[in-house]
């Protein structure tokens, strides 16, 4: 049925070069294809359908121009149209007649395909239709389109050139059409060829732009073009009709990108002509609209985002999509109106699956979030964030009737939020402030989550920890002072509910269950409260690199100091019965819940000593001496109290005395350690003049002078800080704690008031006798004993004093004392005996004598060691397995011991364990790799001569021997050399490093042995390290000083 109107196609469509010329050649076969056409059409049998059909087109046609013979591009374009308009009549008409008719019984069995529809082409039709559409478009719509609109004729291909130049030049002939009717022809013809499903899909998917190029001219080309003249106001008004209804029903993405492309940019203008201002205007206003449409902004961002890889260039195109999203066009109606279509698609973004464009999305939402908070805050409160945390919000403000929110409503909130604050990681003010109302709410989900099994409490953590780090101190405090319910309400969730576990493993808010019993009521809202404090203290936990732990521990001491003195005053009597009944029921109120107060305060500070370690409390000097100033104001805030004994106060005071101690006793205070110090004098001068006992008094006027005086004033025994001093102390074991453990100051100066005056708080200083001189009579040190002593008990048969002996002996090899090293053969055989010794205790501590005496004589020891590893020197002698076990496990540690001596010694040592890798033993052979092992990797380049046979043995291991342990230990020697070697690998191992890599493969296929798999990959995985850094170095930049001659 469809055979005549596409063979006819397939007639023009084909180009004889029957010239030598290129354009003589193109316009003879344009004529002779035209000429061939119309004869085959009138005297082929088979055509005559065709010919009819081309014919009552051709009547029907206003545009065809019957004395165009002259243009020969136009007079055979114009044939392109009649047959392009009989095709799709043709096929109309079979369509209809396929609709009309009833379908035929299936002759077949019923998994038979239906019969196709006659509309359907094939491959080759396919073909042959778009070479036809292809000649349509470039001889009668982009030859006629203004420059600067669309891309042009002479852009698109090497032929375009030529073929333009014949379009311009044949068109002023004066029986062909004016350029805009022509284009206004080439333009309807499509336009009817879109309207039969099958022609509509080769039209837009191959020639969409330019039939949107040409409607943008047609419609909407200003008054003043000189190509106006020739359409008249229907024709424009139907174009403009027809580029709104293309707008609307093609697919969006595919429409957006090519307005982009008509659009044009600053980066097309080297490539092509400048597109005009008015149709720049035009694509402009038709993307806004675009944008504006239900899913517009998922179609801008799928248009401009699609077919990115992830990389760079991806992230740098999201950005411009979401400064696109954020700017409000011009000629919308109002703001409000734009942001209020805009947000909630922007939130939509965050909620896709798929993988790439899930995380190009995020991008764009988030950044497109981010910059209406900040830029525009009214319509980002609006339509942003109340979307956005309404869920959160709703837990607070619920009241206890109303429906409770939902487990998947908590759940995408909580990961928009996670989304857009933590990954966004924009800590601008009006960002954080944002995220303030719903932060006791993400503290409550994680406390909940802390006790269940949810999903939600990594991003809840993350979302706490990125605002307490990002967010200043003024902020914070108060915002963890309601976490830890200090200013005296209940943190997250609205009164009577609780979060439950949702189905999903998320969380939802339900009604929290009657308890009849108080007591038990008591218990969950006492518990509850302990929970939050140490979930808080687990989230203060993981700043380890902030001060805001340290900061917010001072700052509930120094609470707690207002609150002593607040105490004092509180105590005095309060005449009750002057007051009214109201007014004292709300005194009484009113203490009851500073009392409340008072114990979360004292909860929060235990929570923080016991779960957060000095180091973070006080990282820095400066938090040192706050934590100081908060003891010592606590004491002379007892100090003007009733002068009572209290061992509290008296203890803080000799602590706080002991830092300061401390801190003085560090070398080389600068001026700022000193500036630093300076809020000590105030406390510290009150102390000196109210503290009861003289022993304070002073020690506290000595402590504030060398404060005062930047140390040029340092009292008699005040702890020097010179570095000498500090060397001795520690050569002695009793130097002081280092500057990053200052919160433990030494036991001699945490009680000053014990020990004596100022000059008694560092004794190592003041008086090196007194430091060394014991408290309490102790029994007298024993002489020394002669060496001969040590080697007879070194053959005792008792088992402590034995090994004893043996360690003493060892002590002394290492030491190098002059009779040891005299009697080195002699303690070599009682080395050697006792290794045959059952007790672990005896023949770990030969071990170590052995391996020390390698270290002292390496030549000697490590040869005779090597003969004992090899095995007995006589046949008819037994060698022990574990004695060569043993054995084995010295020369290990002499190896390791051996430091740049192991190029010297250890090719002794490779013979000897290459030798022990064939021995029959299993376990001989793995001990020798491992010793190998160890080896080879401190060898560095002395192990070339040896990388041919060490490679051939370990292969051969790997593929050829039956145990799997030796199997694991060959591929644990190649781990070994290749993480030894590191960036010489391929200089040592060049010639085997191949050879390797094969066995490793071999193991991950082969081997049946998992352990020895995993092995082989993570021997691989650093082959791959290797082979990266020598393929691709890590830049450096050097400064080279050459001297010229």
């Amino acid at each position: 049925m469809r055979s005549g109107p596409l063979k006819s196609i397939q007639i023009k469509a084909h180009v004889r070069e029957t010239q030598s010329s290129q354009r003589d050649a193109i316009l003879g076969a344009l004529r002779t294809n035209r000429v061939l056409l119309l004869e085959q059409l009138q005297s082929d049998e088979s055509l005559k359908e065709a010919w009819a059909l081309r014919e009552a087109e051709r009547t029907a046609a206003a545009w065809f121009c019957s004395e165009a013979e002259e243009d020969v591009p136009w007079a055979f374009a114009q044939e392109c149209f009649l047959l392009l308009l009989t095709l799709a009549r043709h096929l109309s008409t079979q369509m209809a007649l396929f609709e009309c008719t009833p379908p035929a019984a299936n002759r077949h069995t019923p998994e038979a395909a239906p019969a196709l529809p006659p509309d359907v082409l094939s491959v080759s039709q396919q073909k042959t239709l778009g070479a036809a559409l292809q000649f349509t478009v470039s001889l009668g719509l982009c030859a006629h389109l203004v420059p600067g609109v669309g891309l042009a004729l002479e852009r698109r291909s090497a032929f375009g050139p030529l073929l333009a130049g014949l379009v311009r030049r044949d068109g002023a002939a004066p029986s062909a059409p004016p350029a805009a009717r022509r284009l206004l022809t080439a333009t309807t013809v499509l336009l009817r060829l879109s309207e039969l499903p099958s022609l509509a899909t080769l039209v837009y998917t191959r020639h969409l732009g330019d039939l949107m190029a040409a409607l943008c001219q047609l419609g909407h080309q200003p008054q003043y073009a000189t190509s106006h003249k020739d359409l008249n106001l229907e024709e424009r008004t139907a174009c403009r009709a027809a580029l709104k209804s293309i707008l609307g029903t093609v697919y969006q993405p595919i429409v957006i990108k090519e307005l982009l492309i008509l659009q044009g940019g600053p980066k097309q203008v080297e490539i092509r002509l400048a597109t005009p201002a008015w149709l720049r205007r035009l694509c402009g206003q038709l993307l806004s609209d675009r944008l504006m449409q239900p899913h517009g902004v998922h179609a801008v961002a799928r248009a401009i985002l699609e077919g990115g890889t992830g990389g760079d260039s991806d992230w740098r195109r999201c950005d411009g999509v979401a400064r696109i999203l954020v700017a409000c066009p011009q000629q919308c109606v109002s703001a409000d109106l734009y942001y209020r279509q805009v947000c909630p698609q922007i939130i939509e973004l965050l909620h896709f699956k798929d993988k790439l464009t899930a995380r190009q999305f995020q991008r764009v939402a988030t950044r497109a979030a981010l910059t209406i908070v900040e830029e525009k805050p009214q319509f980002g409160q609006q339509y942003l964030l109340e979307p956005l945390l309404g869920p959160l919000k709703r837990c607070c403000s619920m009241a206890t009737g109303e429906a409770s929110v939902e487990e998947w409503a908590l759940s995408r909130s909580v990961d928009d939020v996670y989304k857009i604050w933590v990954i966004g990681n924009s800590a601008s003010v009006p960002v954080l402030t944002a995220l303030e109302p719903v932060l006791s709410v993400v503290f409550s989900l994680f406390c909940f989550t802390k006790q269940n099994v949810s999903h939600l409490r990594a991003p809840c953590q993350e979302i706490l920890l990125w605002y307490l780090g990002h967010a200043e101190q003024a902020q914070v405090f108060p915002v963890l002072r309601g976490l830890c319910s200090l200013d005296g309400q209940e943190g997250g969730g609205a009164s009577g509910l609780h979060f439950t576990p949702g189905s999903d493993g998320g969380a939802q808010l339900a009604p929290r269950g009657t308890d009849s019993d108080e007591d038990e009521a008591l218990y969950e809202r006492v518990s509850g409260e302990q929970r939050r404090v140490e979930c808080l203290v687990l989230l203060l936990a993981e700043l380890k690199d902030s001060d805001l732990p340290g900061d917010f521990f001072l700052e509930l001491l120094q609470e707690l100091t207002l609150w002593a003195a607040e105490e004092d005053e509180e105590e005095q009597e309060v005449d009750l019965g002057a007051m009214s009944l109201l007014e004292a029921e709300e005194h009484r109120s009113g203490r009851a819940a500073a009392g409340g107060r008072r114990l979360a305060l004292l909860q929060a500070l235990a929570a923080l000593c016991e779960g957060l370690p000095h180091a973070t409390l006080l990282r820095k000097t400066t938090q040192v001496v706050g934590f100081v100033v908060s003891l010592l104001q606590r004491a002379c805030a007892g100090l003007s109290g009733p002068t009572t004994e209290q061992p509290v106060e008296s203890e803080t005071l000799s602590m706080a005395m002991g830092l300061v101690a401390t801190l003085l006793s560090e070398p080389q205070l600068g001026a700022e350690d000193y500036a630093c110090m300076a809020r000590l004098l105030p406390p510290l001068h009150e102390v000196s003049l109210q503290h009861p006992e003289p022993l304070i008094q002073g020690l506290a006027g000595d402590l504030r002078s060398v404060i005062a005086t930047h140390g040029a004033c340092r009292p008699e025994g005040l702890p020097a800080c010179s570095g000498p001093e500090r060397n001795d102390a520690a050569r002695d074991g009793n130097a002081p704690p280092p500057p990053g453990d200052r919160s433990h100051p030494p036991a001699t100066a945490t009680r000053p008031a014990h020990v004596g005056p100022l000059k008694s708080v560092d004794a190592r200083t003041a008086s090196p006798t007194a430091a060394t001189r014991p408290c309490r009579p102790g029994p007298l040190p024993e002489p020394p004993r002669a060496f001969s002593d040590w080697l007879l008990e070194a053959c005792d048969p008792d088992v402590p004093t034995r090994a004893v002996a043996l360690r003493r002996l060892t002590r002394m090899v290492t030491e190098r004392l002059p009779a040891a090293l005299q009697a080195e053969e002699r303690v070599l055989v009682l080395f050697l005996e006792n290794l045959e010794h059952d007790d672990t205790f005896v023949y770990l501590s030969a071990i170590q004598g052995l391996a020390a005496l390698a270290d002292s004589f390496p030549e000697r020891i490590l040869e005779r060691l090597l003969g004992e590893f090899r095995g007995p020197s006589r046949p008819d002698r037994e060698h022990a397995l574990e004695t060569r076990l043993k054995v084995g496990e010295v020369l290990m540690r002499a190896s390791r011991a051996m430091g740049d001596l192991a190029p010297h010694l250890g090719r002794p040592l490779m013979v000897a364990f290459l030798q022990g890798t064939r021995d029959q033993d299993p376990t001989v052979r793995a001990s020798s790799l491992s010793n190998l092992g160890e080896l080879s990797h401190r060898l560095d380049y002395a192990l070339g001569p040896l990388a041919l046979e060490l490679s051939s043995c370990l292969s051969a291991l790997i593929k050829t021997e039956k145990e799997a342990e030796v199997r694991r230990a060959a591929v644990h020697v190649i781990t070994l050399l290749l993480r030894g070697l590191s960036d010489k690998t391929t200089q040592v191992l060049g010639d085997v490093l191949l050879d390797l890599y094969r066995s490793l493969k071999w193991a991950v296929r082969s081997d049946p042995d998992q352990v020895t798999v995993l092995h082989a990959q993570l021997a691989l995985e650093e082959l791959d390290d290797v082979m990266k850094r020598y393929i691709f170095p890590k830049q450096k930049l050097e400064k080279k000083i050459v001297v010229l001659p």
